[in-house]
């Protein structure tokens, strides 16, 4: 279904893309993948994996509450994001009945639901079973990932920055998600999950872009959050990502040039120093040949301490959790 987003001046001022992660919501929309077969190649073998290890007696609540097409709970995934999973789950929680109470009425307004999701604000064994079946879910089909998942996000945070500084807001909307998400001034039209057309109005709230490494085909909206709605967004899927791994020792520029090299390091020390470079930016700053500069990232790269998204014929490198773990060390 088609979705329409009414935008004013002050919307578009207010419009903002998220500036942490979200685990939680990467864990909901996560739930509703398991439920499909589709997702491409990178999703069909993490799917493989979480399903080998998930216990469907404690996921099973989420799930049910999660379904692949349709609404979902937003206490579930409460706003705003400061990237800590265990503190939003304990925000999650911490919920208050009469907020369970409301977001389940106004869903059953909407679609079929389960009989007990009837009880839920009422009933605290079943709520403390839904909450135990979040953190499941995440301990067994986010955390393992999580690192390499917040790269690739981090990595698009930075690919829109630069959207929006050759263009604006406008450059970044029209840019979102080719296809399923289309900017027709003053109007996003957005194909999303729900089968009733929503027509939004935003009077002057603006709207929480929040890129998903999951949600990798169709956005989320939700015109009800708080402090204002929310909109999700595949985030680029040619994001290149390395393993987790770990955070070598030594922090100092000298422990960091006897580690990797110096030009290496100054390469990575240049990739860290703002929110992403391209190979002729790495090349200028450092003072080497474009192809020694993209030698040098593939390098770090594949250590993980380098993601690189690749937009049109460009190469926009950020640094990983783990390199800058490394150099505040």
């Amino acid at each position: 279904m088609k979705h329409r987003i009414h935008f004013t001046a002050q919307d578009m001022a207010r419009t903002r893309i998220a500036a942490e992660p979200h685990p939680l919501l990467e864990v909901t929309i996560s739930a509703r993948m398991l439920q499909e077969a589709r997702g491409g190649p990178a999703i069909g073998a993490w799917r493989r994996e979480v399903r080998g290890r998930l216990d469907a007696n404690r996921a099973g609540l989420l799930l049910e509450l999660n379904p692949p097409r349709g609404w979902a709970p937003s206490f579930l995934h409460p706003l705003p994001s400061s990237g800590d999973a265990q503190e939003a789950l304990e925000r999650a929680r911490a919920t208050p009945r009469k907020t369970v109470e409301e977001q389940m009425a106004f869903i059953a307004e909407r679609q079929r639901h389960p009989r007990w999701a009837a009880h839920l604000h009422d009933d605290v064994r079943l709520r403390r079973r839904l909450f135990d079946g979040l953190q499941h879910v995440y301990d067994q089909a986010l955390a393992p990932y999580w690192p390499r998942i917040r790269a690739c996000l981090e990595a698009d945070r930075a690919l829109r920055a630069r959207d929006f500084a050759a263009g604006g807001m406008e450059r970044v909307l029209a840019e979102l998600h080719p296809g399923h998400i289309t900017w027709k001034p003053p109007v996003l039209e957005v194909t999303g999950t729900i089968s009733r057309r929503i027509d939004l109005h935003l009077d002057g709230r603006g709207l929480l872009l929040i890129p998903s490494w999951f949600g990798c085909r169709l956005p989320l909206l939700d015109p009800n959050a708080e402090p204002q709605p929310f909109l999700t967004y595949p985030a680029h899927r040619e994001a290149a990502v390395a393993g987790p791994g770990g955070a070598p020792a030594g922090g100092s520029a000298a422990a960091l040039e006897a580690l990797l090299g110096r030009t290496r390091a100054a390469v990575l020390l240049t990739i860290a120093d703002g929110t992403g470079r391209t190979t002729t930016e790495i090349a200028r700053r450092v003072g080497i040949s474009p192809a020694s500069a993209s030698e040098h990232t593939s390098v770090l790269r594949s250590a993980g301490l380098v993601t690189t998204t690749r937009h049109r014929n460009t190469a926009l490198h950020t640094a990983t959790p783990t390199a800058l773990a490394l150099l505040v060390s």
